[in-house]
């Protein structure tokens, strides 16, 4: 997001310029929206602009740096500059004009100095020693190239002495016309005429001869020359991933020395001025966060990303909430705008993403060799999806057509995971995970929610398809009917209805968990789920027992008996079984969660900012990164903005798509860019599957097919 430029600057020393090729001074940094511009001490020497906390860090960490070289630098209003560099853009700003323009004048002759010395550096052969096959090579081409030259300075002298005997003979034909003698002096033009025209075409050949050796060989030169350049700016980029990781180590390691042992790291300066949530803020403003991880047996070090564990407090916004919804009785609310005051600050596709948040379940799944205790655990991982919304009674913001999110959680979990808007109207999200622990998961969702008036009844409709490398077991589910409660009074509570009905389609084994709906006057325990896992043969094997917002535990059948009891005159069965055996137990939220939306620890991460995600990623979208800031007047503003240019291009659509009929042409509807519409084999089911591309086109960061939607 780019910052405001509107914002406050207090008085600050001006500009030092200690001498012609170096400048230091104070500037502002924009960081986040969290906090704003930060006061940072800039220094720019030899092309290079660096950046410090204070000028005491200079000697030992530095927190970024922009070269100049391949920079971009723009001038804005209200002493403000922003510089562009690697895709990623600096907002900085001066206390005054004339320190704005000293800064950019002397950024300026900076970035000329070093795209000179840059472009002398690439034209020098002397930086690395040549080996031997290429020497000989090189040599032979300028001994080539001299033999042409020679034989183009021998067909000019040549072409010169012709040229005056021609010359000649055309004087004195000029004297001797009408004589005797013209005749033959004629005869000897001619012949000074052809071996003039027979020396200038050895000329134009031997001219031909010496540009093709020389860009034949030249485009080899030009491919040797861009592969060093490419090789130059890959070590650039390396060397400054380092020092970012070695300043992150070492504030890691200053914060707690004892949890590194065999690692050594110099301490350099004095961190006592700097508490934990400026060292946070700053991780997330300059460069990722790593932790140590040390291998006791052999010393290995690895480097692992640490999340984000907070964002800002929720505001304490009142509305009305019956005064917007009276109006919405019996309708779609996927059609109706809502102000952010009833989302939450992520998107639908976001929170499909969280259904992952234990899928060590599938990875312990993965390892069974039996397809009913495989079930069990299949079955817990369709309950724990639901244990994340038990106090989340906010919805999540519709996602934009074509807007995707990404989940890479390969270090940490092993998998990763995307997802895509496919449909606007109905809404329907498209998701793909592939883990490296054995299992692939999709999914096609569309969404149909309703207001009853004194409830909101949100019912997924479409399939979740999971499938075990190994063994080949593909198990298909669905999602039951979620309902938020107390529209019109009381506090807003969720409740989850209705049938899970999961079947290996490989083995034809079945569970069924019911989810039983909350009754005041009920004496089962709340948000009770209870399920039966049977053979193909309808034999019970496991009963599933416990709370979709606690644990799940299975326990073995030995042996079962028709009852008395039932409903409709049926018998009940009557199962005995073993103790039960706990399959998932849910994490507890994170402290202060009452206050970031009762956010789960992977609910918390998943807006957090990325690198290299598509310009569609939901993290990038800006009404909703405004609510997580706390922004909500801008971001409602964002929303309404972002829902306009929508609606404008869905009519834009429906207008090529009407003259196309009116000129009988057929005409294709809106294409995903990853998903592609596929029928299941197994299921016969129409639904939108991963076509691949997406990771790749990471890879290359290539996003040139991306539709500008935010």
């Amino acid at each position: 997001l780019s910052p405001p430029h509107a914002l406050p600057s207090p008085t600050l020393p001006g500009l030092h310029l200690p001498c012609l090729d170096t400048y230091k001074g104070w500037l502002f940094k924009w960081t986040n929206y969290l906090k704003g511009y930060q006061r940072r001490w800039f220094v720019l020497s030899n092309g290079l602009l660096s950046y410090y906390r204070t000028q005491a860090e200079m000697a030992h960490t530095c927190r970024g740096t922009i070269p100049l070289a391949t920079a971009h630098i723009e001038v804005g209003d209200t002493c403000h500059m922003v510089l562009t560099s690697g895709g990623r853009s600096y907002h900085l700003k001066a206390t005054s004009e004339g320190e704005c323009q000293r800064w950019v004048s002397a950024l300026q002759q900076a970035k000329a100095n070093a795209t000179l010395l840059m472009n002398h550096s690439d034209d020098s052969g002397d930086e690395a020693p040549v080996p031997q096959e290429d020497r000989a090579l090189t040599q032979g081409v300028l001994k080539s190239l001299a033999n042409k030259l020679d034989d183009l300075s021998t067909c000019n002298d040549l072409i010169g002495k012709h040229g005056a005997a021609l010359q000649r003979s055309l004087s004195e034909l000029e004297d001797l016309r009408g004589t005797t003698d013209s005749t033959d002096k004629v005869k000897a033009v001619n012949e000074r005429a052809t071996l003039f025209r027979i020396t200038s075409n050895a000329m134009i050949n031997a001219c031909r001869d010496f540009l093709d050796v020389a860009e034949s060989h030249s485009r080899r030169w030009q491919k040797a020359l861009q592969h060093e350049r490419e090789q130059r700016n890959h070590l650039e980029e390396t060397i400054e991933q380092l020092a970012k990781q070695h300043n992150s180590l070492e504030r890691a390691w200053r914060e707690n020395p004892t949890s590194y042992t065999g690692v050594e790291l110099s301490q350099e300066g004095d961190a006592s001025d700097e508490n934990d949530e400026a060292e946070f803020f700053d991780a997330v403003e300059d460069s990722p966060a790593f932790i140590t991880v040390t291998d006791s047996g052999t010393n290995n070090i690895q480097l692992r990303r640490t999340r984000r564990s907070r964002i800002p407090d929720k505001p304490n916004y009142s509305l009305n909430l019956w005064s917007i919804m009276k109006n919405c009785i019996g309708k779609d609310l996927s059609k109706i705008p809502m102000p952010v005051n009833f989302n939450e600050p992520l998107s639908m596709l976001q929170r499909l993403s969280e259904d992952l948040e234990y899928s060590e379940l599938l990875d312990r799944a993965a390892q069974c060799d039996s397809s009913l205790e495989q079930m069990c655990l299949v079955a817990a991982f369709s309950v724990s999806s639901y244990s994340t919304t038990v106090h989340r009674t906010a919805k999540p913001f519709n996602p934009l057509l074509g807007e995707t999110y990404e989940l890479d959680r390969l270090e940490e979990y092993g998998y990763r995971s995307i997802s895509e808007q496919v449909s606007h109207h109905p809404p329907a999200a498209a998701h793909h995970v592939t883990s490296q622990r054995g299992w692939t998961l999709w999914q096609h969702i569309t969404i149909d929610s309703k207001f009853r008036g004194k409830y909101i009844s949100v019912m997924p409709l479409g399939n979740i398809h999971l499938q075990f490398h190994s063994s080949g077991n593909h198990y298909v589910w669905s999602k039951v009917t979620s309902t938020v409660h107390n529209i019109i009074v009381g506090k807003l509570w969720i409740d989850q209805s209705g049938d899970i009905d999961i079947v290996n389609n490989t083995t034809k084994d079945t569970c069924r968990l019911k989810f039983s709906p909350y009754s005041y006057f009920s004496r089962e325990v709340p948000r009770k789920v209870t399920g039966v896992v049977e053979d193909r043969e309808g034999t019970a094997h496991y009963i599933l027992s416990g709370t979709w917002d606690d644990k799940m535990e299975s326990a073995k059948v030995v042996d079962s008996s028709q009852g008395c009891g039932g409903s409709e005159g049926k018998q009940k069965t009557v199962y005995q079984t073993l103790q039960p055996k706990l399959l998932w137990k849910k994490y507890p939220l994170p402290d202060n969660a009452e206050n970031m939306h009762f956010f789960s620890s992977l609910a918390l991460t998943l807006n957090e900012p990325e690198e290299g995600v598509a310009p569609t990623d939901s993290r990038l979208r800006p009404d909703q990164r405004l609510m997580e800031a706390g922004l909500w007047d801008e971001a409602n503003s964002q929303k309404q903005r972002l829902e306009e240019c929508q609606r404008l291009e869905r009519k834009r659509r429906e207008t090529q798509a009407n003259q196309a009929l009116e000129e009988g042409q057929d005409i294709e509807g809106y294409q995903p860019l990853w998903f592609e519409k596929r029928t299941e084999d197994s299921t016969g089911e129409s639904t939108y599957v991963y076509k691949g591309g997406y990771w790749e086109a990471k890879e290359r960061q290539d996003w040139s097919q991306c539709p500008q939607i935010f």
